[in-house]
């Protein structure tokens, strides 16, 4: 149905790089933040009450929602959702002025 372009592929392989780039980026940030908040909380309470777990927990979840995202479980709403829908209204549109 599409023709779809070597410019296009190459496009979207960029794209997702760029994406990917930014995700290990993030990580590399999130690390650095985890390991900082577990330093000040030894430096301050020598692990009476770590809590810098929380921060851990907040983090991690951050990231896994993000590595989801980018590495393929594609949710309710995901990419293809979005190309069944527009393909299934555009379909509809040509049936309706078929008819009238």
């Amino acid at each position: 149905m599409y023709n779809i372009q070597p410019e296009d592929k190459y496009f979207k392989a960029k794209e997702r790089v760029a994406t990917l780039k930014k995700f290990y980026s993030s990580l590399l940030g999130n690390l650095f933040v985890i390991v900082l908040t577990g330093a000040i909380n030894y430096y301050t309470n020598e692990w009476r009450y770590p809590w810098f777990l929380w921060v851990v927990f907040g983090v991690s979840i951050g990231t896994i929602i993000k590595a989801i995202k980018i590495f393929g479980y594609d949710s309710v709403f995901g990419k293809n959702w979005e190309e069944r829908k527009i393909k299934e209204y555009m379909k509809d549109e040509e049936q309706k002025t078929r008819w009238e």
